[in-house]
């Protein structure tokens, strides 16, 4: 595969997958595909302009509301939309009106740059998946759909075995590890049409299965920390991204 020399922006979209949860820095903020995909781009060619609209926790309708059209004012060269996959994981979800919300994204995005760069996002392997998988799978067949008549490119994460594997997610098992985001940013930039840097599609070693009482200790450490709060924001109609701005607000030059 050609490296793409012609790309010199980039402007994703989207929620905490690409905010960059639970890729965390020592400074506590976080990092996650977009970026380091976006630092490849500049290193590839100077003068790469980069912004980052995605706030964690947002539906597909507040995506829509608060980022496309801000996306599309960019005019980037390459933009990024991920959204839908935390309104699937609702207990009540209106699938017509993500699929619905979804096309209006694509539909004023695609025009808007060179190259519109949609996802078939990972899930972890586990019962929570097993019980959304059926949206999970109509969500993505929008995607493939709305990506062969608009002519966006489909980066395939939820195929690939890997990114199903646990030790790729964090804690509180909805964000990916600083890996398993390493492996994201390279799927991307090789369905960009850049050279391949490694496969990132490689199994893991295998895995030393966890003893009983260690598996509990850490189902309890994930419901304190994780399920019990993210149930009351669901209660009180609360987002973990309320009052967050963008991570990366302007179309800017990127530095690392």
């Amino acid at each position: 595969m050609q490296m793409n020399a012609n790309y010199t922006s980039l402007v994703a979209v989207g929620d905490s997958f690409t905010e960059g949860m639970s890729d965390l820095l020592p400074d506590g903020s976080y990092r996650g595909w977009a970026d380091l995909l976006a630092g490849r781009m500049a290193a590839h060619t100077p003068g790469f302009r980069y912004a980052n609209l995605a706030v964690r926790g947002k539906l597909i309708g507040q995506i829509v509301d608060e980022q496309v059209d801000v996306a599309a004012a960019m005019k980037p060269d390459v933009i990024t939309l991920v959204g839908g996959l935390n309104d699937t994981l609702r207990p009540k979800c209106d699938m017509v009106r993500v699929r619905d919300l979804l096309t209006e994204a694509v539909e004023k995005l695609a025009p808007a740059c060179e190259q519109l760069v949609l996802m078939r996002s990972p899930g972890r392997n586990g019962p929570v998946m097993e019980r959304f998988r059926p949206r999970m799978e109509e969500l993505f067949t929008c995607i493939d759909d709305l990506a062969a008549r608009h002519g966006a490119v489909v980066v395939d994460l939820y195929g690939a075995g890997v990114l199903g594997d646990q030790r790729l997610w964090d804690v509180d098992r909805l964000h990916l590890t600083a890996e398993g985001h390493r492996r994201v940013a390279e799927a991307v930039w090789e369905t960009l049409g850049y050279e391949p840097g490694d496969d990132w599609r490689t199994p893991l070693p295998p895995a030393v299965t966890p003893t009983w009482v260690r598996r509990r200790v850490s189902d309890a450490r994930f419901a304190k920390q994780h399920l019990v709060p993210w149930i009351g924001r669901r209660l009180t109609g609360r987002s973990s991204g309320d009052g967050r701005p963008p991570k990366r607000a302007d179309l800017a030059p990127y530095d690392d």
